[in-house]
């Protein structure tokens, strides 16, 4: 067991590239979401601009999908590492945290992946579930 325990130690330490161009660097999460009362059609066009912004803007943004099913929306999010991720949180901040609150109520955020004290104070409001990669892989 401690052997076991060793190599996996030493996996884990021993750099962040990963299949796929992933890295053990990504931070990434998922977030649920309701459309509050009266605020369906605004949804896709606000999301469509959050989309286009982050795409044009931010390289470091490596999946930005939001899925939906009437007034349950889900956002998978995908960053290179957590300077790309508090990039993002500062152009959200900026430019639509403000409609996106009016639109949605989020449910509930888990987060993926090593993020920083910084990130994590400024996703505290939404009570974040915080996981560490154990195994797996991307390809």
């Amino acid at each position: 067991m401690k052997t076991l325990l060793a190599i996996a130690a030493a996996a884990l330490s021993a750099g962040s590239a990963l299949a796929g161009g992933h890295s053990a660097d990504d931070v990434h999460w998922h977030i649920t979401m309701t459309v509050n009362a009266g605020q369906a059609d605004a949804v896709k066009p606000l999301l469509d601009r959050m989309v286009a912004a982050t795409m044009e803007n931010e390289p470091g943004a490596l999946v930005y999908d939001y899925m939906g099913d009437g007034d349950q929306v889900h956002i998978s999010e995908r960053y290179a590492d957590n300077a790309a991720a508090m990039t993002h949180m500062g152009n959200f901040g900026a430019n639509f945290a403000e409609e996106f609150i009016q639109t949605f109520s989020i449910n509930s955020v888990a987060v993926y992946g090593p993020a920083g004290d910084d990130l994590k104070e400024v996703l505290a409001p939404f009570s974040p579930t915080y996981m560490q990669q154990i195994s797996g892989f991307a390809r």
